[in-house]
């Protein structure tokens, strides 16, 4: 998305400050009714996060402990856990190793009558896991601790709602003042201290924000591919660690309007500590931000439909002089007076559904193929149409083929978010606008007789379609089919033998039949080609002999590598 030059800074002063959202087990010793508690074991878990308090009544309670739980207890189920209700210090150990194991914060006991003292075999087992045993003070009632753990616990919850809150009113206001994606990535990240990203549903990067260190850190995650998509298929909306094994944390919200996915947003820490309210921010700001690709969804499809408009009068030759073309070109922000070579990609045939998620197949290849080449000249004209898309991209003669190649692995990437399969097809480079009529059905019988000799994905370039580009002229298949039949006779059959005699017959025209040279290329024996060759003439006559019959084998052969006849 583009910066909007007429948009206000944002007022961040309207944000409320970012503050520690999780309530740790070192927090609650500042409670005032904790604040006599004694750490037994277990010190290095104090930074546990608590999301639930509970009271243990009974010896056998790991299978009702809840992750993230303080558990609160009285002397009398620890003494009385043992076999037949006795005091057994290794069972107190191994209920220590269940609540570490199921990923209970810590556990406070509160001693006296019923245990005068924490067993030593206990406070191993608690400090070998980093899990808190705190002694609290004698006089403490377990109802004072649990309220007021709930009303931190509450207070948190409320301040994360107003944080998501109030962000959301202050993206909203930006937007609609005129805001884009930039700035709605620029207000999260100075927010949360985070680098931000949002991309499309396939990972093509929309827009990053940040401080340099924190975008560094983010574009240095094993998450993006050569083309530099973002590898969605490996996240998932939510808080996750992030894959760099430094602590960092993801949190990731889909951007969805009106049930179509637009992609999604991302806040990376670098030093991790982002939380739930990151992620109940990311939320609201992804709403917000599926408002701001809506606008400009709306405000592109008219600028789309003007443009596509024009451009297909223009590869049609019915636009006007070049002169005027040129001219309109460039009020449109086109840069067509220049060397060109016009490329045409269409989608190849596929059993995968006609839409995902409200977006068709050619609206993401277009989407791609605008990205790609604006991320290296925002002055090429790039339009999708309902079968294809066509580009005007600059070229010289010599480097064409670098060129196109180069665009293609970008806008195919590693083939992620669901993008089907397409073939391109170029034509010659030309050095003026008023070549553009030819060049554009250059283009056009490249991508089709490409496709019909190399299959889907082809890369096909006019100049290199050799015979294939006359016997694409024929307008009657059938009656290339009957051509090649004739010709051919059982030869053209699709049968393992006729395949392998085919090889054989084409590296022997490649060779100009030259036997030494072909045996030594197939790995053959001398005597075994000749039985071959034989063989062939037997089948469709003296090829070898004939120079007429050579070239009508030569076209047959092209015509059976032709696909779609």
């Amino acid at each position: 998305m583009e910066n909007v030059a007429n948009v206000v800074p944002p007022q961040r002063r309207d944000l409320p400050v970012a503050a520690d959202y999780a309530l740790t087990v070192r927090g609650l010793l500042a409670l005032p009714s904790l604040a006599g508690a004694e750490v037994a074991a277990g010190a290095a878990g104090l930074d546990t996060v608590v999301r639930w308090v509970n009271v243990m009544e009974v010896p056998d309670i790991l299978p009702w402990v809840k992750p993230n739980e303080l558990l609160l207890t009285t002397g009398f189920p620890l003494r009385h856990g043992g076999q037949g209700g006795t005091f057994d210090p290794s069972v107190v150990a191994r209920l220590v190793d269940g609540l570490a194991e199921r990923g209970v914060s810590a556990l406070g006991v509160k001693t006296g009558r019923y245990l005068d003292e924490l067993p030593p075999d206990m406070l191993d087992t608690a400090e070998r896991h980093g899990f808190p045993v705190l002694v609290l003070p004698r006089g403490v009632a377990f109802d004072e601790v649990m309220s007021e753990v709930f009303t931190q616990l509450v207070d948190r919850q409320t301040w994360a709602l107003d944080v998501a809150d109030r962000l959301h009113r202050t993206l909203t206001a930006l937007v609609l003042g005129g805001g884009d994606l930039p700035q709605i990535a620029a207000e999260v990240a100075a927010l949360f201290d985070t680098a931000v990203l949002i991309c499309s549903p396939d990972g093509r990067v929309q827009t990053t924000g940040g401080a340099e260190a924190n975008s560094a850190a983010l574009a240095a995650l094993p998450l993006f591919d050569p083309s530099g998509r973002f590898r969605t298929e490996q996240v998932h909306a939510g808080l996750q660690d992030a894959p760099d094994a430094t602590g960092g944390q993801l949190a990731v919200a889909r951007v969805i309007a009106g049930g179509t996915d637009h992609g999604l947003i991302a806040a990376y820490g670098p030093n991790g500590g982002l939380g739930p309210v990151t992620v109940q921010a990311l939320e609201r700001a992804a709403t917000v931000a599926a408002l701001a690709i809506t606008k400009q969804l709306a405000v592109s499809a008219v600028e789309s439909k003007f443009r596509g408009d024009f451009l297909r009068d223009a590869l049609n030759g019915v636009a006007g002089p070049p002169e005027l073309v040129t001219e309109h070109c460039a009020q449109l922000g086109w840069d067509v007076d220049r060397p060109l070579a016009v490329i045409v990609a269409r989608l190849d045939e596929s059993s995968g559904p006609a839409s995902v998620a409200g977006r068709t197949p050619m609206d993401r290849l277009t989407a791609a193929w605008e990205q790609v080449l604006r991320a290296r000249d925002r002055a090429v004209p790039v339009v999708g149409f309902t079968h294809e898309l066509v580009a005007l991209v600059p070229a010289e003669p010599e480097s064409v083929q670098r060129t196109v190649a180069e665009l293609v692995s970008s806008v195919a990437g590693d083939r992620g978010g669901g993008r089907r399969s397409f073939s391109t097809g170029v034509s010659r480079v030309i050095g003026s606008i008023a070549d553009l009529a030819a060049a554009y059905e250059q283009a056009g019988t490249a991508v089709r007789v490409g496709r019909r000799t190399h299959g889907p994905g082809a890369v096909a370039h006019f100049d290199g379609l050799g015979v294939h580009r006359v016997l694409s002229l024929v307008s009657d298949p059938g009656e290339l089919r009957a051509f090649a039949a004739e010709v051919l006779g059982p030869l053209g059959a699709d049968t393992p033998d006729a395949l392998d005699l085919r090889g054989t017959l084409q590296e022997l025209l490649d060779r100009n039949c030259n036997v030494a040279e072909t045996a030594r290329s197939l790995h053959f024996h001398y005597n075994t080609l000749r039985y071959r060759i034989t063989k062939l003439e037997t089948m469709i006559g003296p090829f070898t002999s004939d120079a007429n019959l050579r070239l009508d084998v030569a076209l047959a052969l092209r015509v059976v590598q032709m696909r779609g006849l």
